[in-house]
């Protein structure tokens, strides 16, 4: 095809240049959508029967890598609003003493 509308065709490691021109774009993708084969529709019976399938794929934690993994988010959590009420009281303080200067 690239032949055909005299478009030099890049080197095999050669991305930094695009060969397609406006002329090879795709159809529009509302031709393709209406050429698709219609989906075939699922009872509400192989519906449960699928879920139950992929149910049992997942693989759930242990109870001990939940709980600590719990506690270390409360802990950080903890951590974390400690630290910004330290920082809250320290800019206060800041602030009282510089409009304390100003009166």
């Amino acid at each position: 095809m690239a032949r055909d509308q005299g478009v030099k065709a890049p080197a095999a490691g050669d991305k930094s240049r695009s060969t397609r021109t406006p002329a090879t774009k795709p159809a529009a993708t509302s031709a393709v959508a209406s050429t698709a084969p219609a989906r075939r529709k699922t009872t509400p019976s192989q519906f449960v029967q699928e879920v139950r399938v992929e149910a049992r794929k997942i693989t759930w934690t242990p109870w001990k890598e939940t709980w600590i993994t719990s506690v270390m988010v409360f802990l950080m959590v903890a951590l974390t609003a400690i630290f910004f009420s330290l920082v809250d009281g320290g800019f206060s303080f800041l602030m009282q003493q510089i409009l304390k200067l100003a009166s």
